[in-house]
C-alpha cells in the first residue's frame, strides 16, 4: 500500500548546516528541516498514525510533529529531496500493518527433539563432574 503525502501537509525550512564545508557552510542555508504534523494528516488512518508515531521515535515532538533534518548534500535541492524521500519511506513503513500472530501448539516432533537435546546436555554436564574412584 503506497501513501502519497501532498506537499501541503509538510513544511520546509532552510537552516545553516553544521560541520566542515569552508566558507560555504557559514554563508548559505543548505540544510533542510522538514516538519510533518501527524495528527493533522488527512491521508493517514488512525492505525497508520499510531505506527508512524512509534516509528518516528525521537524525531516526534510534543506538538505531534515529525522533524526530519537533511544536511548531507551541499545544495538545498538535494537536501530537500533527501528529506522528502525519508518522510515518504517512513510513511510507507507505517502504512504496512503487521501480520497478526496466531498462537500455535508445538508439534510432537519438536517437543521430542527439545527433550532429547535437554537429556543430551544433562548427560554432557554430568560427565564434566568429579571422577569417583569406584567408577
Amino acid at each position: 500500500m503506497t501513501v502519497r503525502i501532498p506537499d501541503t501537509e509538510y513544511s520546509l525550512s532552510f537552516v545553516r548546516a553544521t560541520g566542515p564545508g569552508g566558507q560555504n557552510v557559514n554563508k548559505v542555508a543548505t540544510a533542510v528541516q522538514l516538519r510533518f504534523n501527524v495528527g493533522a494528516s488527512s491521508v493517514l488512518d488512525a492505525a497508520s498514525k499510531t505506527r508512524l508515531r512509534a516509528l518516528a521515535g525521537r524525531r516526534l515532538t510534543a506538538a505531534d510533529d515529525i522533524v526530519i533534518t537533511a544536511r548531507s548534500a551541499r545544495t538545498q535541492e538535494a537536501n530537500r529531496r533527501d528529506a522528502v524521500a525519508r518522510l515518504h519511506e517512513l510513511v510507507a513503513r507505517a502504512a504496512i500493518a503487521p501480520r497478526v500472530r496466531r498462537a500455535t501448539r508445538p508439534t510432537r516432533g519438536s517437543q521430542e527433539r527439545r527433550l532429547q537435546r535437554k537429556t543430551h546436555a544433562q548427560r554432557t554436564k554430568r560427565l564434566r563432574g568429579r571422577v569417583h574412584a569406584d567408577d
